[in-house]
């Protein structure tokens, strides 16, 4: 066993040691013109991130926003490609535990605007929704409803879930740039539990929305 083991690692390392040594040789290959059109490149890539960077910064992304009415997401929705919206209200201690994790996770992910939006002052979208459960997150990408997180039943179903879980679950939306990994959440208690994220419904943001899904989960 120990000889098979010692010969996995020995063919392992070779396997590392070939790829960095065909990296080595295509550099070395590279004439001045090629590195130049590779530096002009990635300063090209980097004025278009810092663009888009001040465009973010400049729509109020970096921030958790209270909206004081409905129509304030249907104008955000105008500029920015992808929101987090969570449908609250100042009742429900759940969703004061659901701020405290969007208030981190919007300075972190600045690609994304984070909003919420009281039930009680939103009756039209709440309705088009069919919002039953608070809180609710709303994950819009182009002005699409692509996923809602319904209560903590994705979260590890308890309130003491981690930043981390949710930043996970938002990734799994496609909502923020998640650069971990998706297959499974990052604690041991998500992992205990599997989540079915598939065959999720979509609806349009806009004055003319589209139907309702099938939730009818209570409000807590």
């Amino acid at each position: 066993m120990d000889q098979v083991l010692e010969q996995k690692l020995r063919q392992a390392a070779q396997a590392v040691e070939e790829q960095v040594d065909a990296e080595l040789n295509r550099l070395d290959k590279l004439s001045e013109t090629d590195i130049e059109k590779m530096r002009a490149e990635r300063l090209e890539t980097m004025k278009q991130e810092h663009k888009k960077r001040q465009e973010w910064l400049a729509n109020g992304h970096g921030e958790y926003e209270e909206l004081p009415s409905e129509k304030e997401l249907f104008d955000i929705t105008k500029k920015s490609e992808r929101i987090v919206c969570h449908f609250y209200r100042d009742s429900t201690m759940r969703c004061k535990i659901v701020d405290k994790h969007l208030e981190i996770l919007a300075r972190k992910h600045i690609e994304t605007k984070f909003v919420k939006l009281s039930v009680d002052r939103a009756p039209f979208i709440t309705e088009r929704l069919n919002i039953k459960t608070i809180p609710t997150l709303a994950l819009l990408i182009d002005n699409i409803v692509k996923d809602k997180i319904i209560g903590f039943t994705d979260l590890g179903n308890h309130d003491e879930f981690s930043t981390e879980v949710l930043e996970w679950r938002l990734g799994c939306g496609g909502v923020i740039d998640y650069k971990g990994d998706l297959s499974s959440p990052p604690d041991e208690q998500g992992k205990k539990k599997s989540i079915n994220l598939l065959g999720k419904k979509t609806k349009t943001i806009r004055n003319g929305m589209g139907g309702r899904d099938d939730d009818e989960e209570e409000e807590d």
